[in-house]
């Protein structure tokens, strides 16, 4: 029997995963959970014989309506050659800690993991529907998002993609892997805000009932490549499964034994699938979730209030500089219900601040300054030889925080959600100060050879290439930029 999806702020609200899918959000602005949160059916003994193709392929049918066929389809189109190895996801030993390395894709982040396959589930969705319209996928971004989104849809027949990214919020790696994205149907824009002006823009275009008769009466229909949809957040469970089982077969624990992650985040979606895959009876201790210096959910865990009302801070990890984490209204409908979640939500929006019962008591925060992350960064790579990029090591810092509260000795898994090479001139001056006035780019060089890992292919020669983007505007300009784009 297929999964019914329901809204975080209205259980009447119901779609099946297709629907839910091409919606993106729920038509009053919630977000789509599951009714019920499926079982893993194989055992972790069955389950570690598996390639990473073919767990993705027992995780997501408990979740999609797709036939068996269509979805192992959509698996083999996602992931295939544009991972630089075969088994997609490494999971390597290094010091005290394993690391889920999620970066071998083609823009060298996690986002990969789930936006190579989420045009895949689109197109199948929309072809199950009997969708005639274009589909428009609007896309905020931190960093990582709208490179892997742009990656995704780039030439995809039936969609276009636009995505708005903080113009001076992201690195120069970042930029210009997006600025310079070829395809007739993508469009990029920098904004004059931060990565949360843009995610409350394109959310309201969601809820814009004006616009959307607007846009339909053209034959377009909106959707969402972040984790707001469901369809993104889904395919990253599959990893935490896959970290679990590498564990035992490395021999650092044994079937059936409890395991750590420690998730470095700022949307919570990351963690949030670690949370389902546990919910499906994957045996994990504890979920630590790392902050930076935009530190409100290290702040929630801790005190069960959830405040925005704060400085926000530009940092060296740019992918977590977030102080509206979407994906936690989730947990907090999971924890306790729909109308909890909407007087929480509807708090939020009206005062920028709402207090909740934290029942979930497998997950804490803890965060990393920047002293500290840089202080990770070199320590580590001293004592190792493993260059580490600044949103690991806010994860990496925050772990060793954790376990000296705790006294937690379970092995650990951190969550690596992207390469150094993105973030190449903070890594290289955490290093060492004398590379701190350096060229991202020709920094490219030195970090090859101290890190012993060749400059990744899609991005040699980036800052050579033409770019194609230029459009820049200010927050409360979203709609028309979108609007300027379509009609």
């Amino acid at each position: 029997m297929a999964l019914t999806y329901i809204g975080t702020r209205d259980k009447n609200i119901q779609a099946t995963a297709s629907e839910a899918i091409l919606r993106g959000i729920c038509p009053d602005g919630g977000l789509y959970i599951p009714m019920e949160i499926p079982k893993m059916e194989k055992s972790l003994e069955e389950l570690g014989k598996l390639s990473y193709q073919e767990l993705a392929y027992e995780v997501l049918r408990l979740y999609l309506d797709f036939t068996e066929d269509e979805l192992k389809a959509c698996i083999a189109g996602a992931y295939d050659e544009k991972f630089d190895t075969a088994e997609i996801v490494p999971v390597v030993k290094k010091g005290d800690a394993l690391f889920l390395e999620l970066f071998h894709g083609r823009t060298l982040a996690f986002k990969d993991m789930a936006l190579s396959i989420l045009p895949y589930l689109m197109k199948t969705a929309a072809k199950r529907q009997g969708l005639k319209e274009e589909i428009v996928i609007l896309t905020a971004t931190s960093g990582d998002t709208g490179k892997a989104a742009l990656e995704g849809f780039a030439g995809v027949d039936g969609t276009r993609i636009m995505v708005f990214f903080p113009e001076d919020g992201v690195s120069p790696v970042q930029k210009l892997q997006m600025t310079t994205q070829e395809g007739d149907n993508t469009c990029v824009v920098g904004i004059k805000g931060n990565f949360d002006d843009a995610q409350s823009a394109v959310k309201s275009i969601f809820t814009d009932k004006e616009l959307e008769k607007e846009l339909a009466a053209k034959g377009f229909r909106f959707s969402s490549a972040n984790s707001i949809n469901i369809g993104r957040l889904v395919p990253q469970i599959v990893y935490y499964f896959w970290a679990y089982l590498k564990a035992v077969e490395m021999g650092e624990i044994h079937g059936g034994e409890e395991i750590d992650f420690t998730v470095p985040t700022g949307n919570f979606g990351d963690i949030l699938a670690g949370w389902y895959a546990m919910k499906m009876g994957l045996p994990v201790g504890h979920f630590v979730c790392a902050s930076n210096d935009n530190k409100v959910l290290y702040d929630f865990f801790r005190t069960g209030k959830y405040d925005r009302n704060r400085e926000f801070h530009v940092t060296v990890s740019p992918s977590m500089d977030i102080l509206i984490s979407s994906n936690l209204e989730r947990l907090l409908c999971h924890m306790g219900g729909q109308d909890a979640a909407k007087a929480e939500m509807e708090s939020l929006q009206k005062n920028g601040v709402y207090t909740a019962e934290i029942t979930e008591k497998k997950i804490s925060g803890e965060f990393a300054t920047e002293a500290e992350t840089f202080g990770a960064i070199r320590n580590f790579y001293e004592e190792t030889g493993y260059v580490m990029d600044t949103h690991t090591a806010v994860a990496y810092a925050a772990y060793q925080k954790y376990k000296k509260e705790s006294g937690d000795n379970r092995p650990m898994v951190i969550v690596s959600t992207a390469s150094p090479y993105k973030f190449t001139k903070d890594v290289m001056a955490a290093l060492d100060e004398k590379y701190a006035k350096g060229d991202a780019f020709a920094l490219m060089a030195e970090l090859e050879k101290i890190s012993s890992v060749k400059v990744p292919k899609p991005i040699q020669g980036l800052e050579k290439r033409e770019i194609h983007h230029k459009n820049v505007c200010e927050k409360g300009e979203i709609k028309d930029m979108v609007k300027g784009w379509l009609l």
